[in-house]
């Protein structure tokens, strides 16, 4: 018994206005021939009429089947248009030789990135980096714990200092920066004049390579060590007390408490907090443009990334190296969720 109905492949090449998979499989083609044959601006806009008609045909298909989907397509459109698309494209940028102030497009393969490589200047970039992130992050895990320590306890206004601690997360980079700027300088600054105190030079905390990356660590641990302070003081608090009850009557003491009933509670946080300000930490720019504007080797690479897209105006070799640091902050994510699915299996 024959049927006539058509198959899977006569669907597919069927011209109707619900066939998105028809549209999906012309723009998939015409796209990198369009991109590869035609001038950058033509280009875009045959990439904008299949993404249109990918989107018009997606909607028909499923304007009767599928109406819980449509109700939150307008939420996923702006949620494309607004960042994914735009990741795409600096994606795309990222293979052609792109000037934002030329506006000519030429295509280059991987050459940005094979250039990213082997250019000295990107790595010792990320080597300065790499130094602030281990310093500040390590400073403000090891300051964090002991206000989360401190404020785990009950004393007079608790609550007004915790206030008070918790306000540096509240401020912006810039306000930071210029707080510190001022706490820095040589003629007015509280460090000077308490410096001053002792000797009778005027003293630049800045003009040193190691008094540059200690202004930094020190503006950003102030800023943001509440914030590991809050995430381990959360699992403090959870610590059930009769666990510290039957510690004190066995006559525990009180590193054994910390490590066995204390640590075990707060390590899931840490390791949290830890993930939170090493990426956060990586992408470290506004203190550092503020202070030093990467001089005395403080130049990070986030730095760098400005300097080449803003200033320079290295807009194709700029969206290379920032999708360095995406994969960069990926494989660390990455590191993350493996060390916690270990614990959960190990608990």
């Amino acid at each position: 018994m024959t049927s006539n109905s058509p198959s899977s492949g006569d669907k597919l090449l069927t011209l109707r206005w619900d066939n998105w998979l028809l549209a999906l499989l012309a723009g998939i083609i015409a796209v990198p021939i369009a991109t590869l044959l035609l001038p950058g601006f033509l280009a875009v806009v045959v990439a904008g009429i299949f993404i249109a008609l990918v989107v018009i045909t997606a909607i028909v298909n499923a304007w009767s089947r599928h109406i819980g989907g449509l109700l939150v397509a307008p939420a996923i459109a702006v949620l494309v248009v607004m960042n994914i698309f735009p990741l795409l494209w600096s994606l795309g940028l990222s293979f052609y030789s792109y000037r934002a102030d030329r506006q000519t497009l030429r295509f280059l393969g991987t050459r940005n990135y094979e250039r990213l490589i082997t250019d000295p200047v990107v790595w010792d970039r990320l080597t300065t980096t790499a130094y602030l992130v281990v310093l500040t992050v390590a400073v403000q895990m090891v300051i964090g714990f002991l206000l989360a320590l401190l404020f785990s306890k009950q004393f007079p206004l608790r609550r007004y200092l915790l206030i008070l601690v918790l306000t540096p997360m509240m401020l912006s980079y810039v306000a930071v920066g210029a707080f510190f700027r001022y706490y820095y300088d040589p003629t007015f600054g509280l460090v000077s004049q308490i410096a001053n105190l002792f000797t009778t030079e005027p003293f630049v905390l800045i003009s040193s390579t190691a008094g540059a990356f200690a202004a930094i660590v020190i503006a950003d641990a102030w800023m943001w060590a509440p914030f590991v302070m809050l995430l381990v003081l959360a699992g403090l608090v959870s610590v059930p007390k009769h666990l510290y009850e039957a510690a004190s009557v066995d006559r525990v003491p009180g590193w054994r408490r910390f490590w066995w009933i204390t640590f075990p509670y707060v390590k899931g946080l840490l390791l949290l907090a830890l993930l939170f300000r090493t990426i956060e930490a990586f992408k470290l720019f506004d203190v550092v443009f503020i202070l030093t504007d990467g001089g005395q080797s403080t130049e990070t690479i986030a730095l760098y990334v400005y300097r080449q897209a803003i200033q320079f105006n290295k807009t194709s070799y700029s969206s290379s190296l920032s999708y360095i640091l995406l994969f960069t902050v990926i494989v660390l994510t990455n590191l993350y969720l493996y060390l916690a699915n270990r614990r959960s299996k190990e608990a």
